[in-house]
């Protein structure tokens, strides 16, 4: 064949592939099936365990109803004047009604996780003094030489109990024979008994004189069997004491009250948990997922911190090399000093270790045991929570209710993502969260505040949405029934029930696709919680709580804030991380280049890790400077050396015109500046530009596509191009309101990626997924307005179809207005649904062609709507926008239009508050108030000062033409 005759067969072959590849499509568009772990699930209080099986069959028909795929059941404290009907944790009543619950769960679709105890942290009666949490009780004594100690070496507990309205004297012993315990609801008890000597150290003030190990001199009467030798100087003797830490369980059910285990003993949590393997053992735990722990907290609001256990000084010793024992003068007198604080950041590194080893995976062990998984809040503990979290199967992090505005709302995602890093680093599928936690006072979340603290949630990387909560109220109990002190009433009770199914299918079709394929974080950063442990602070341990500080938080916001996307991480996780086809992979997941944020104390190993990846071709952007110390005690000048000749074996840096230094170490780079954005830029890590027009992203991949969740977090409208990272051929829009999906219209981006065309009004979201092949399936369909607004005018008809107290009269009007406006007395304190209905005629183009789509806008709403044109079910709208485009095909000559609408229950509480119709009758909290304003008598909540608040269909009710167009 000749030269030209094979130039023209090659084209022709070329020609042919690409229009191959031109028709080929990706498969038809389609939402992933939601299953029960892709539907928000709800923490289930049982309070007083008061529940019957007719009652939870009625209860679970309605969540199922409702579309929570899961229910996470943690006993709770009692009700006043039920006490008849309690049941008692784990006693063969509440075992079946446990197994009732999980047939019902799997007749229903619905799945069970558990507490593993009751309220929080864990405890209960069965946890002797033995096994319960410890703090280091210590006193000096001083004995001279040739002379014996007169005194015995005895302490005792200072006694105390919380709340104070409490008399210790009402504590009988053991604890749980202790009458009216859910009455008393301690929080905290330490009762005034001597204390078990641990370790007895002796020193001399006199020069070549060894420290002395006598704990086994010290007889039970607590007399020393020692003399101190001729001419050897005053010796000061420590004695160590295993103190009982004040720590009961908090909000603890019915036989569930009791003090919390040793967390940092091995022994102490088998013995806890050989509690659950005899009350469950005859039972089949099928449709049973989950063991629950909720937030560490043990030193919240308690008196001291548990930062102890019997065995301490030899775990301490295993794990860090070196006799603590023998530095207890310098670490008892917490005087500061190098010495001092190296020996405290050791000290805590091991009560972090302790958690890790003989707390979380002895009970995911156990678990695992009996084929179930863990899900665990790591957080509120003085732990590496990095290691805490990765350690569960499903790691889960809280929100909280008012995180003070836009900054503070960022600040408490970037905490958040600490559990779902966790989960990404170590490939797990699952990141929870307890989500809606008090949001605002009783009875006035809307659910458009939850669709708000929701889409933070998934913006952190959380992909398993769990309410706070859901309490199980009996079927005959008064409005508003049982309710819980700290929570959004996510239960039938509330006036907007009917309407949170729609919330759910919002949740239900944002976590189908973000469950589905793998995080898509560009970077890794290092969590240097050293530089934590390092510092002196107040107290022996630093504890990281959801709203306070951990490590790199500040660098996180940074990051957020310029667009990119990342994963935090911790020494341990580091060690594992690995460098291959030109990325970082950890997890099963990949990622461009590791942030080292300003850190001054590194462990050798952790630098030899990072030089290790970087040769191999990493990329290590190290912030302001490389750490310049080595974090603990022993062996330090060894490390120290070790760390320093790391650093000098460096090759020179490169000086940038940015500002950032590139040391070329083999394969890779370590570029070093304080700016991290000119860091960044100089690693070609690319931001996601959008967030410069007020938008946020969390993204994910898989099967050749990107997936990226984005919300409009700002008060502007988007209607334009947004820039994505992403190189997209073809890109599909997805609603999660209203489950519409079409291919949306891209083109590529000006100097990289792409950009999809976006309408996104302010706090609305979408999901857009990339694909190299067209995908199947219809077009989205992008409108504008194609003339004025038209308001809906004639009669409404309002009729009051549900709620309480009672039902106020119908009612004709013209004009919308609050329904506390025009409908006297009843109007003011009803809460629950009025259906409002509209007869109107079509309305009439004003630009000439008809339109193909009508947009219904309600106007102002409060706060839910369910909408019917013609008989048919438009949908229903929980949050701002509160418009729905209806196909011009639906309207008729003549139409009927009904807006069913549901406000919030405040202003009915409030009424009854006024009147003091009793219904806070909860032992324990009872029902606290969020806020002080809230505060009325005994300091528990009250609404007796609220006015009535806006509820119903507000408007202006309008409907304007829209047109179709290409962007």
């Amino acid at each position: 064949m000749s030269r030209i005759l094979k130039t023209i067969a090659l084209l022709l072959c070329g020609f042919a592939a690409a229009n191959i590849l031109a028709t080929a499509r990706a498969a038809d568009l389609a939402w992933p099936a939601i299953t029960a772990e892709a539907k928000p699930w709800s923490r289930w209080w049982w309070l007083g365990n008061i529940t019957t099986e007719d009652g939870l069959h009625a209860a679970m028909e309605q969540y199922a109803a409702a579309g929570l795929g899961g229910l996470e059941i943690t006993p709770i404290y009692g009700v006043k004047g039920e006490e008849d009907k309690f049941i008692p944790y784990l006693s063969p009543d509440w075992v079946s009604r446990f197994a009732y619950t999980l047939k019902e769960g799997k007749r229903l679709g619905i799945t069970i996780d558990m507490n593993t105890g009751t309220g929080w942290p864990f405890g209960g009666p069965w946890v002797t003094p033995d096994d319960t949490c410890k703090y280091m009780a210590h006193k000096k004594f001083t004995v001279k030489s040739g002379e014996k100690l007169a005194e015995p070496i005895k302490l005792v507990e200072t006694g105390m109990v919380s709340p104070r309205s409490v008399n210790i004297s009402q504590i009988k012993e053991p604890f749980g024979n202790t009458p009216d315990l859910q009455k008393l609801a301690i929080d905290n008890l330490k009762m005034p008994d001597p204390l078990k000597l641990n370790t007895l150290m002796a020193f001399s003030d006199k020069a070549g004189q060894k420290p002395l190990l006598l704990t086994k001199q010290v007889g039970a009467d607590g007399m020393l069997d020692w003399t101190p030798p001729a001419d050897s100087g005053t010796w000061t003797l420590y004695a160590i004491f295993d103190g009982l830490h004040s720590r009961m369980v908090k909000r603890a059910a019915p036989g569930g009250e009791g003090h919390t285990p040793d967390h940092f003993s091995a022994e102490a949590i088998g013995h806890y948990l050989a509690k659950f393997d005899s009350a469950l053992k005859d039972q089949k735990l099928d449709g049973f997922r989950a063991f629950f722990c909720d937030s560490y907290e043990l030193d919240s609001g308690t008196f001291g911190e548990a930062n102890f256990t019997p065995q301490f000084f030899d775990e301490f010793q295993q794990r860090r090399g070196y006799d603590l024992r023998l530095h207890l003068p310098v670490l008892l007198a917490a005087k500061p000093s190098d010495e001092y604080t190296r020996l405290l950041c050791d000290y805590r590194e091991t009560i972090s270790d302790l958690l890790l080893d003989n707390f979380t995976t002895v009970w995911r062990q156990w678990a695992a045991g009996h084929g179930k998984m863990i899900r665990n809040q790591a957080h509120g503990s003085p732990g590496n929570v990095l290691d805490l979290y990765a350690a569960a199967d499903i790691p889960e992090t809280e929100g909280f209710g008012n995180p003070g505005g836009a900054e503070g709302e960022l600040n408490m995602q970037v905490a958040m993502m600490y559990a779902s890093s966790a989960a990404h680093v170590l490939g797990k599928r699952l990141a929870s969260s307890e989500t809606c936690t008090w949001l605002d006072d009783h009875f006035l979340t809307t659910l458009a505040h939850a669709k708000q603290r929701i889409n933070t949630t998934l913006l952190a990387g959380i992909n398993h949405i769990l309410y706070h909560g859901t309490p199980y109220s009996p079927p005959e109990e008064a409005w508003p029934g049982f309710l819980f002190y700290a929570a959004v009433e996510f239960c039938p009770a509330n006036s907007w029930w009917d309407d949170f199914a729609t919330l759910n299918k919002y949740v239900a079709r944002c976590q189908s696709l973000l469950q589905s394929g793998q995080p898509d974080n560009d970077l890794l950063v290092y969590a240097p919680f050293y530089d934590v442990w390092m510092q002196p602070g107040n107290g022996n341990l630093p504890h990281f709580n959801i709203g306070g500080r951990f490590p790199a938080q500040d660098t996180g916001r940074a990051l957020v804030k310029a667009g990119y996307s990342f994963d935090f991480i911790s020494d341990r996780q580091l060690n594992s991380l690995t460098f291959a086809d030109g990325a970082l992979r950890s997890g099963g997941n990949t990622y461009k280049a590791i942030v080292l944020p300003e850190t001054k104390y590194l462990p050798p190993q952790t630098l030899e890790k990072l030089l290790f990846l970087v040769k191999q071709g990493a990329t290590v952007m190290v912030q302001a400077a490389l750490p310049s110390d080595v974090p603990g005690w022993n062996d330090l000048e060894k490390r120290r050396t070790a760390l320093q000749a790391m650093v000098k074996s460096l090759p020179a840096p490169e000086n940038k015109s940015s500002g950032v230094s590139d040391i070329h170490l083999d394969a890779g780079h370590i570029f070093i500046g304080q700016k991290l954005t000119a860091l960044l830029a100089q690693g070609a890590i690319l931001p996601e530009t959008m967030v410069g027009q007020g938008l946020q992203y969390i993204r994910r991949q898989g099967d050749g596509s990107r997936v990226y969740f984005v919300v409009n977090g700002s008060d502007k409208s988007i209607d334009g191009w947004v820039p994505l990272a992403a190189d997209a051929k073809f890109v599909a829009i997805f609603d999660p309101m209203t489950g519409a999906l079409g291919r949306g219209v891209v083109k590529a981006g000006q100097e990289h990626g792409s950009q999809v065309y976006l309408q996104l009004s302010p706090g609305q979201s979408c999901l857009v997924k990339t694909f190299q092949l067209s995908p199947g399936g219809s077009n989205w369909a992008y409108v504008r307005p194609h003339g004025e607004a038209q308001p809906l005018a004639g009669t409404w008809d309002i009729s009051f179809v549900k709620g309480g107290p009672e039902l106020p009269a119908a009612v004709q009007t013209d004009k919308l207005q609050s329904w506390t406006e025009w409908n006297g007395d009843a109007g003011k304190v009803f809460s629950g649904t009025a259906k409002y209905t509209l007869k109107f005629a079509k309305p009439q183009a004003t630009q000439g062609t008809a339109p193909a789509t009508w947009r219904l806008d309600l106007g102002k709403v409060a706060e839910s709507a369910r909408v019917t044109l013609n008989g048919a079910d438009l949908g229903t709208l929980i949050a701002a926008p509160f418009w729905i485009d209806i196909p011009a095909d639906k309207l008729q000559d003549q139409n009927t239009l009904e807006i069913s609408v549901s406000n919030l229950m405040a202003n009915r509480i409030a009424d009854m508050d006024k009147h003091d119709v009793p219904w806070k009758r909860f032992y324990n909290a009872n029902v606290a108030a969020r806020d002080p304003e809230n505060r009325g008598r005994n300091n528990l909540f009250s609404a007796a000062k609220w006015e009535p608040r806006p509820s119903g269909l507000i408007g202006p009710v309008t409907l304007t033409a829209l047109e179709k167009f290409e962007p």
